[in-house]
């Protein structure tokens, strides 16, 4: 990350609630070609989360934690808050002076941009407010929520229109499609459930061309991590929802790649 810094562009996609196993399971009977096309190997990463639901995942995030490989570690971060004693900043890890990294990469020139999804993003009430508060514009309306089936689509029509003609952007886009409820991206579902959580994928696969092409059309390379925030339960151990210490709350998929200008 050291390296790329202010020569690509950073696009920072978390899919809410979006679990490991069904990620995995959709990319292997080739559900998500879109994500197999850009998916280094062809495969997500199994890691861990730093916290089981949106409003802490993210507190971490942007402080510099990632989540974390599942095999033993130490392992390297991309990019680090300025700490004493830290173990997990290498020679490629771009440390910021800062108290997050939105702040660091303002510092270095970077234009930051928010498209929310859920509402820890909605700029709706005070708490809602704390995350989008760290950028340059935030943006958020219903329609990025998660009752409107069209969530993504109405993101990327906002990005088109406000992705700046130049100069090194980060943009952070939060979709909200996976997180209950997503019965509705299954014709004839009465309730949330795998299956469902499983077509809300499917939704954002047909769509991620436009993202990826919208990132790839300013004439810079982009540096891209993709993954969840956090799993959601659909009664494993008697577990509806997330915000415990559960399995398919705490793995979920990862992926970093670099994405060439015009690539798409």
């Amino acid at each position: 990350m050291r390296s790329l810094l202010g020569s690509h562009d950073l696009l920072f996609v978390t899919l809410d609630t979006l679990r490991f196993d069904v990620a995995a399971d959709l990319l292997a009977r080739g559900r998500t070609p879109n994500l197999a096309r850009v998916l280094p190997g062809g495969a997500w990463q199994r890691r861990h989360t730093p916290a089981s639901f949106t409003y802490a995942a993210h507190h971490a995030f942007f402080g510099g934690f990632l989540p974390t490989p599942v095999t033993p570690g130490p392992h390297e971060r991309p990019f680090a808050a300025q700490f004493p004693g830290s173990t997990t900043v290498g020679a490629d890890t771009w440390v910021f002076d800062a108290p997050d990294l939105v702040t660091g990469l303002r510092a270095v020139g970077y234009h930051t941009i928010c498209l929310g999804g859920v509402g820890f993003f909605a700029m709706t009430s005070a708490q809602g407010a704390v995350l989008p508060g760290l950028f340059d514009e935030a943006h958020w309306t219903s329609e990025f929520g998660v009752t409107n089936p069209a969530c993504f689509e109405a993101q990327l029509a906002r990005l088109a229109q406000v992705l700046p003609p130049a100069g090194p952007a980060f943009t952070f886009l939060n979709v909200a499609a996976m997180h209950q409820p997503n019965r509705h991206y299954l014709p004839g579902a009465a309730h949330d459930s795998i299956a469902s959580h499983g077509a809300a994928l499917e939704y954002v696969d047909r769509h991620l061309p436009t993202l990826l092409r919208l990132v790839a059309s300013r004439g810079r390379p982009c540096r891209v991590i993709m993954c969840s925030d956090h799993g959601t339960a659909y009664g494993e151990d008697g577990h509806t929802g997330h915000r415990v210490a559960h399995e398919v709350v705490w793995t979920v998929p990862y992926a970093e790649f670099t994405l060439e200008a015009g690539a798409w």
